[in-house]
């Protein structure tokens, strides 16, 4: 089922970056790079309301239950006018409940709240949403790892450097097959809850149409090979014009060092025009907090839940 009647193709791009690049939203998800990619898993939908264009999607973060979602809205102008908004939103909230289904905003960027505040004075309630943070770096930062709170990133590192011979490639449709066998292995050496190897699998869904089509999308991709084989890739995309987001980043664990390879190359070879690399969120998993926390963010880009109070 999708709330919306267009679905995120290659075909929408031009029309949905409009909107996209408009205002800075800062956040990960609101960028076509990532839409794209995860619009299968998420049943991405979108449709033009008044003045502005509305994306629904599913979230599967909750374990129990999954429920459908509404992005905040995306201006094409650069700004918001609150009665407009109001309407566009009243008119969200119709489609949802047509479709038998709840009707929250999520991934509100914090600097959005005043905006859907005075849009639905009295209307709506913000909650944190930790899980779905931003870890945002200093590009320079992830490549020098200087000083004593990178010194064992930067150990494992030199472990890596001076045991393997490697090249550091730009990742091409041509390496789907290798990147598949890669993925394969990868997804089998994991051991972890159910819920998060389904993620996983619906990832590797994912990975197969966006290597395939690395060259329509403008992805920002690059692959470590060992021996002639894939063992560590890493696909980004543009968030705005100083910003490269982060959506996947896989690495064979039993090489040690070859995280912090794959980061450190990916980050080498991004356009001097990029100053930042947002790696996304930690999706409230224990281990992956603790990974991004490791790597030293200068900021944790702040996103919300909106509810919306019963009528009356």
């Amino acid at each position: 089922m999708s709330i919306f009647k267009n679905e995120i193709t290659i075909e929408s791009r031009e029309i949905l970056n409009q909107y996209l690049s408009a205002y800075e939203y800062r956040t990960s998800g609101l960028s076509f790079s990532s839409l794209y990619m995860w619009r299968e898993q998420n049943e991405f939908s979108w449709e033009i309301i008044g003045d502005y264009l509305l994306i629904a999607g599913l979230s599967h973060l909750e374990i129990d239950k999954h429920e459908y979602f509404l992005f905040p809205p995306l201006t094409k102008t650069g700004s918001y006018e609150p009665e407009s908004l109001r309407k566009t939103l009243h008119e969200a909230r119709r489609k949802f409940k047509e479709k038998e289904s709840g009707f929250t905003i999520r991934l509100l960027p914090v600097h959005m709240q005043k905006i859907i505040e005075d849009a639905c004075p009295g209307e709506v309630e913000f909650i944190s949403d930790r899980p779905n943070y931003d870890y945002l770096y200093l590009k320079q930062d992830l490549i020098d790892l200087k000083g004593r709170s990178y010194h064992a990133k930067k150990n494992h590192l030199n472990y890596f450097l001076n045991n393997y011979e490697y090249q550091y490639v730009e990742l091409t449709p041509n390496m789907l097959d290798t990147v598949m066998v890669f993925l394969k292995e990868f997804n089998a050496r994991k051991v972890i809850a159910p819920h998060e190897m389904k993620w996983l699998l619906m990832e590797t869904d994912a990975m197969r149409d966006v290597v395939l089509n690395l060259d329509k999308l403008n992805y920002i991709a690059g692959a470590i090979v060992i021996d002639g084989k894939v063992e560590a890739f890493s696909i980004g995309g543009r968030l705005g014009e100083k910003t490269v987001t982060v959506h996947v980043e896989k690495a064979n664990s039993s090489i040690r060092g070859l995280y912090p390879a794959i980061n450190n190359e990916f980050c080498k070879h991004l356009d001097d025009s990029i100053l930042y690399v947002n790696r996304e969120e930690d999706m409230g998993i224990t281990n992956l907090r603790k990974a991004k926390l490791s790597y030293k963010p200068i900021e944790l880009v702040e996103k919300y839940i909106v509810n919306f109070k019963k009528e009356n």
